[in-house]
């Protein structure tokens, strides 16, 4: 439980309680995270989560992505249940050598793989986040029925219920998860997703290495990573398929599979954002169904 002087900090006080060394200055910021110098003149990131076990849920996944040994991640320094402490990243320019290799990480970082699919992280929590939303991690063994029943039904019933979607709407997806049995290519083992791998989850390091950070990590298919870093676009993003298939080449057909797994994100941000990622996500569900018959 927090108590009341730890509910009151700001970013500076959590970092100096969380680290044990004194904050000699902090960014001016209304939001999270903030950029604060600890003593020596080290900069760091502080993070509040207001939401219960977000904290923890990101943690986890920051950890877990990490003892895969593959794609760096910024060291978690410190945190508690509502403040959370990580290095800073000096950030770089996006450069084709580095795609490569973030490439090549990236398909290690899957096969490190998952129990199952929708497995947490070691010490995570079963109900977390991705961005601002709500995420299930809950097990199961086929990817199809797992994928739909906790990545794509319950945000659509969420659009619905927010007035995102129409009820009369919601039938193409659920036409979409009667057919993901032949829709999602050959069966594959779960892999370790970072599960929220958009690009401003990818820090370009002034290093020439990319660092991962804000995972909504999952056990999960690994197309699903791929098919949003496609979605929401990703600098050299022919570089970076280019070193994942020469580390672990997919499946054929998975580019015409994308629109499949881009379903989940779409339909997490058609909550969040509105009716203009509900037709994104109705055109892709349409053009799924289209494939299937």
């Amino acid at each position: 439980m927090v108590n009341r002087d730890e509910a009151c900090e700001n970013p500076g006080q959590a970092a100096s309680r969380l680290t044990g060394r004194p904050v000699t200055g902090a960014r001016t910021a209304s939001g999270s995270p903030v950029e604060v110098t600890l003593g020596g003149g080290t900069p760091v990131m502080v993070k509040r989560g207001d939401a219960p076990g977000a904290v923890r849920a990101e943690v986890a996944g920051l950890r877990w992505l990490a003892a895969a040994g593959s794609v760096r991640v910024p060291a978690v320094l410190g945190h508690d249940e509502r403040w959370m402490v990580t290095e800073r990243v000096p950030t770089g320019h996006p450069d084709p050598g580095a795609a490569l290799r973030f490439g090549h990480a990236l398909a290690a970082l899957h096969a490190a793989g998952a129990s199952d699919f929708g497995v947490p992280p070691p010490g995570g929590p079963e109900d977390a986040f991705i961005g601002l939303a709500p995420m299930r991690n809950v097990p199961g063994t086929e990817w199809p029925r797992w994928y739909a029943e906790y990545r794509v039904l319950p945000y659509v019933r969420g659009a619905v219920d927010r007035g995102t979607l129409r009820p009369g709407e919601a039938a193409v997806f659920e036409r979409v998860c009667a057919r993901l049995p032949e829709l999602a290519g050959p069966a594959e083992p779960p892999a370790r997703l970072h599960g929220d791998l958009w690009n401003g989850n990818v820090l370009w390091g002034a290093d020439g290495e990319v660092r991962l950070i804000d995972p909504a990590a999952h056990g999960g298919h690994r197309e699903t990573d791929l098919a949003m870093l496609q979605l929401f676009g990703c600098p050299h993003l022919d570089r970076v398929l280019a070193g994942y298939e020469e580390a672990a080449p997919l499946a054929a057909g998975w580019r015409e599979r994308l629109g499949v797994h881009q379903l989940f994100p779409l339909l997490v941000h058609a909550v969040l954002f509105g009716r203009g990622y509900a037709e994104q996500a109705l055109t892709v569900a349409r053009n799924a169904v289209s494939l299937a018959e």
